[in-house]
């Protein structure tokens, strides 16, 4: 077994391309692998710094036996010259051909030899396919070269049990030599096995192993925060993008101005997070501190690195601090006209109309909270005003946030401030969602506004696009119903939308907006408990019984069901249900028999008709006087306990009578339980207890 490493070196490769470049390349060569049946044990991995890409097999099979193979050439009656094409093209002899009858004919063959191949040759001749095949998300070409790659590429050490692997790839011949330190490479240095190679990137500071970089990283930023009684937050986010932005990762502490802290706090996380890659600290009650951890790629022997980000952070902060002091007292309520001035999008006016629609909107949702109509109102029309200052232009992910803070600087009460900075939220499916009534409100009118406008005007997302994020809104709409556990009559806030824009002149076609919303929704709640492991049986007999304006009661009864539904409860409720409804679907497929919506009990000729009949009646009586605060769990168990009477009667009754009265009687009987038990879900839809 013989080992196999390579190195592409290249000026440095953004952290984002790293991840998917690395992981494209190990499974190009194992696709390769795998074709060519190349065997390989041991271990096998890819890695990446910002300047390398290195793919790793400790042991491959150096060489492969290729069994003889019979290939078909043309058909004995084709004319001449295909066979001489046939022997031309396989580099053969007449004489190794011969002639074989086939189900289809008989057929000139040849029989190739059985070969030992060398791994390298098949290795030589294929590398530049699979290095062609990494998929870059975004690329660039550089000089005069014709290579597109994530960076310019500047060396390619390829090594095979220790002997040079041979190959040209665009402007660059392979080697045995790589670049150690960067920033003097006209030093190379040769390497014939990994394990050298590897050792020698260590004793120069370069930590090779992505994994182990993360890990080293973690320790050094929990060693130096608990030094400093410090906390920190682990972002795995943020952690991986430090990972793949070093090589010989190193934690140094910083600080900037203390009054900074005057600052918003999400000012100074995002510039530290998002901006400048830094992870803020806090102190023992999780207050935000002004030492921040940054990670270098080498040490900082003379201070310079440190001096250098802190230079940087206070460069941004004083610009955020210019622009916090200036756009907090700038009156919110004057501004909202100036949003005239702002498109919202392309055929659905300004920012100035939509906060419009959405005070109007909100309002209507007050009445089904029950909260304060001028409040809502209130939070409405200032809610998009931020978009017009500085600091969002800074800072566009902090929209609604600042807004919320502009609102408190200038006295409006909690509840609206509190709306205007959450209602963004929530923003991805991971998102928090918002909690207090008034930013519920508000939330659901700005995205349903969108939704409305983005299908009035074509721009629904297709089964593979969904440019402007309407299905994570969508779900951002179901998820705000379901963890609130509020309900909204969702037709009627879409058939209002419609009218808002109407009132603006930008018309649409209600009946079709609502039919198309109608589905929409319906795929995405179907959508939501899929990946709750809700079954789909399941889901397709809530859905079928409810509408969008019962979104909370299609989840709640579907879940509630999937929960129960191999315990015995669920089999009782089943059973009870199949048993029924499979002698109607075989006794209704006679056309001739019309059942009516009720069953005559003086028809009644034996005491398990009565009692199946008057447990009908009491189950009808219970879903009489549920309310809206319905136990579901206690539903089931009620309809569970029907088996006795259910089972009771198909064990002494014949339901098929020839008295055809008492027949048509008994199957409307069947089929009041059956409607009862629909009262809960659509049980048709349900295949079986599985």
């Amino acid at each position: 077994m013989a080992e196999l490493f390579l190195e592409l070196f290249t000026e440095e490769i953004p952290a984002s391309l790293q991840i998917n470049a690395r992981e494209n390349l190990i499974l190009n060569l194992k696709n390769f692998l795998d074709r060519e049946n190349i065997s390989y044990k041991g271990k096998s991995a890819s890695y990446s710094t910002p300047n390398r890409l290195v793919i790793y097999f400790e042991s491959i099979q150096p060489f492969v036996n290729r069994e003889a193979e019979e290939i078909r050439g043309p058909n004995i009656n084709a004319p001449q010259k295909a066979l001489d094409g046939f022997v031309k093209s396989n580099k053969i002899n007449m004489n190794d051909v011969y002639k074989k009858d086939t189900e289809k004919g008989a057929f000139y063959f040849f029989k190739t030899p059985k070969v030992k191949i060398n791994t390298l040759d098949l290795i030589e001749k294929n590398v530049v396919l699979i290095l062609e095949k990494i998929s870059w998300r975004k690329s660039m070409r550089w000089g005069d070269n014709d290579l597109y790659w994530g960076r310019p590429l500047k060396s390619i050490l390829a090594v095979y049990n220790k002997t040079l692997v041979k190959f040209n790839f665009h402007h660059l011949e392979s080697s045995l030599f790589t670049f150690v330190d960067k920033e003097f490479e006209d030093k190379k240095k040769k390497f014939i096995n990994f394990k050298t190679y590897n050792l020698h990137l260590k004793k120069n500071g370069i930590i090779l192993d992505q994994s182990i970089r993360k890990k080293l990283i973690e320790k050094k930023l929990k060693k130096i925060s608990k030094q400093k009684n410090l906390n920190i937050e682990l972002d795995e986010k943020l952690l991986n993008e430090v990972t793949n932005l070093v090589e010989s990762p190193n934690v140094i502490s910083c600080k900037f101005d203390y009054n900074f802290l005057k600052i918003p706090n999400e000012i100074l996380i995002t510039t530290m997070k998002y901006h400048q890659k830094y992870f803020p600290t806090f102190d023992e009650k999780n207050n935000l501190t002004n030492i921040f951890l940054v990670i270098a790629n080498k040490k900082d022997l003379k201070g310079f690195i440190k001096i250098g980000n802190q230079r940087v952070v206070e460069a941004r902060l004083n610009d955020a601090k210019f622009f916090w002091e200036k756009n907090k007292s700038q009156n919110l309520v004057k501004q909202v006209a100036k949003l005239n001035n702002v498109n919202f999008f392309h055929g659905l006016g300004s920012y100035f109309n939509k906060v419009q629609r959405i005070r109007k909107l909100s309002g209507l949702i007050s009445d089904q909270l029950l909260i304060s109509k001028e409040k809502i109102e209130i939070a409405s029309s200032i809610c998009k005003v931020d978009l017009l200052s500085d600091l969002v232009s800074e800072f566009p992910e902090l929209q609604g946030i600042l807004g919320g803070y502009f609102a408190e600087e200038q006295g409006f009460e909690k509840d609206v401030c509190l709306a205007v900075r959450e209602h963004y939220l929530p923003s991805g499916p991971e998102s928090k969602i918002p909690k207090k009534p008034y930013s519920i409100a508000l939330s659901f009118s700005d995205k349903l506004d969108t939704l409305i406008g983005f299908f009035g005007i074509g721009l629904k997302p297709t089964s593979s696009k969904d440019p402007f994020a309407l299905r994570r809104l969508t779900l951002g709409l179901i998820r705000t119903i379901l963890e609130n556990n509020k309900n909204f009559n969702i037709r009627e806030l879409i058939n209002y939308s419609c009218i808002l824009y109407d009132e603006q002149g930008i018309k649409f076609d209600h009946k079709q907006i609502l039919k198309e919303l109608n589905i929409f929704f319906i795929d995405r709640i179907k959508n939501y408990m899929k990946d709750k492991d809700i079954r789909s049986d399941i889901i397709e007999s809530a859905v079928s019984s409810y509408g969008i304006d019962n979104i909370l009661k299609i989840y709640k009864k579907s879940n509630t069901l999937n929960n129960l539904i191999n315990k015995k409860i669920g089999e009782d409720v089943i059973f009870s249900y199949k048993r029924a409804s499979n002698i109607l679907n075989v006794e209704l497929k006679d056309q001739t028999i019309e059942l009516s919506s009720s069953t005559d009990p003086i028809l009644f000729k034996t005491d398990y008709e009565k009692s199946l009949y008057k447990k009908i009646q009491d189950l009808r009586k219970y879903f009489s006087n549920t309310d809206k605060n319905e136990n579901y769990a206690n539903t089931l168990n009620n309809l569970a306990l029907s088996k006795k009477e259910v089972s009771e009667f198909f064990d002494n009754v014949i339901v098929n009578d020839k008295d055809y009265s008492i027949k048509k009687n008994r199957l409307e009987l069947l089929q009041m339980l059956c409607k009862t038990f629909d009262n809960y879900l659509n049980f048709s839809k349900i295949e079986s207890v599985q």
